[in-house]
Protein backbone atom coordinates (compact mmCIF):
# COMPACT_ATOMS: atom_id res chain seq x y z
CA UNK A 1 0.00 0.00 0.00
CA UNK A 2 1.49 3.39 -0.78
CA UNK A 3 0.34 6.44 0.51
CA UNK A 4 0.05 9.78 -2.38
CA UNK A 5 -0.01 13.34 -1.45
CA UNK A 6 -3.49 13.24 -1.79
CA UNK A 7 -3.91 10.64 0.96
CA UNK A 8 -1.78 12.98 2.98
CA UNK A 9 -3.73 16.42 1.96
CA UNK A 10 -7.35 14.29 3.03
CA UNK A 11 -5.55 13.54 6.41
CA UNK A 12 -4.23 16.69 7.40
CA UNK A 13 -8.00 18.23 5.95
CA UNK A 14 -9.94 15.14 8.47
CA UNK A 15 -7.44 16.59 11.11
CA UNK A 16 -7.93 20.46 10.92
CA UNK A 17 -4.23 20.82 9.64
CA UNK A 18 -2.60 22.65 7.30
CA UNK A 19 0.36 21.57 5.80
CA UNK A 20 2.78 23.12 3.14
CA UNK A 21 3.49 20.87 0.54
CA UNK A 22 7.04 20.74 1.86
CA UNK A 23 5.44 19.02 4.71
CA UNK A 24 2.74 17.17 2.25
CA UNK A 25 6.09 15.39 0.71
CA UNK A 26 7.73 14.97 3.82
CA UNK A 27 5.06 13.30 6.66
CA UNK A 28 3.89 11.31 2.91
CA UNK A 29 7.60 9.74 3.30
CA UNK A 30 7.43 9.04 6.41
CA UNK A 31 4.01 7.17 6.42
CA UNK A 32 5.26 5.45 3.42
CA UNK A 33 8.36 4.02 5.57
CA UNK A 34 6.17 3.17 8.33
CA UNK A 35 3.66 1.02 6.66
CA UNK A 36 6.70 -0.28 4.67
CA UNK A 37 7.97 -1.66 8.50
CA UNK A 38 4.32 -2.87 8.83
CA UNK A 39 4.36 -5.11 5.84
CA UNK A 40 7.67 -6.09 6.74
CA UNK A 41 6.61 -6.97 10.22
CA UNK A 42 3.57 -8.71 8.69
CA UNK A 43 5.92 -11.61 6.36
CA UNK A 44 7.26 -12.48 9.97
CA UNK A 45 6.27 -16.01 11.44
CA UNK A 46 5.31 -15.34 15.09
CA UNK A 47 3.44 -18.73 14.94
CA UNK A 48 5.75 -20.03 18.03
CA UNK A 49 5.23 -16.51 19.91
CA UNK A 50 3.28 -16.47 23.00
CA UNK A 51 0.86 -13.68 22.26
CA UNK A 52 1.12 -10.81 25.30
CA UNK A 53 0.09 -7.42 25.76
CA UNK A 54 3.12 -6.26 27.43
CA UNK A 55 6.97 -7.22 26.40
CA UNK A 56 7.62 -7.44 30.17
CA UNK A 57 5.78 -8.57 32.30
CA UNK A 58 3.79 -5.86 34.27
CA UNK A 59 1.72 -5.80 37.65
CA UNK A 60 -0.10 -2.79 38.40
CA UNK A 61 2.23 -0.54 38.12
CA UNK A 62 0.08 2.44 39.60
CA UNK A 63 0.35 3.65 43.24
CA UNK A 64 -1.87 3.31 46.54
CA UNK A 65 -4.34 5.38 46.50
CA UNK A 66 -3.53 7.32 50.13
CA UNK A 67 -5.85 9.64 51.60
CA UNK A 68 -4.11 12.97 52.91
CA UNK A 69 -5.63 16.53 53.43
CA UNK A 70 -6.61 18.40 50.22
CA UNK A 71 -6.83 22.18 49.66
CA UNK A 72 -9.87 23.87 51.31
CA UNK A 73 -12.62 25.22 49.59
CA UNK A 74 -12.17 29.00 50.34
CA UNK A 75 -8.47 28.54 49.20
CA UNK A 76 -9.26 26.31 45.52
CA UNK A 77 -12.29 29.25 44.55
CA UNK A 78 -9.90 32.28 45.53
CA UNK A 79 -8.89 32.85 42.16
CA UNK A 80 -12.03 31.91 40.71
CA UNK A 81 -14.11 34.38 38.84
CA UNK A 82 -17.59 33.46 39.77
CA UNK A 83 -18.25 30.71 42.41
CA UNK A 84 -21.87 29.67 44.07
CA UNK A 85 -21.60 28.43 47.45
CA UNK A 86 -18.78 25.44 47.05
CA UNK A 87 -18.73 25.64 43.54
CA UNK A 88 -17.43 27.06 40.34
CA UNK A 89 -19.69 28.52 38.07
CA UNK A 90 -18.49 28.38 34.32
CA UNK A 91 -20.87 29.93 31.60
CA UNK A 92 -23.55 27.26 30.18
CA UNK A 93 -22.25 25.64 27.06
CA UNK A 94 -25.32 22.69 26.66
CA UNK A 95 -28.56 23.90 25.46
Amino acid sequence: MKITQEDVKHIARLSRLYLSDEETTTFGGQLNSIIEYVEQLSGLDTGSVEPTSHVIPLNNVMRDDTLKPSLPVEEALKNATDATEKFYRVPKIIE
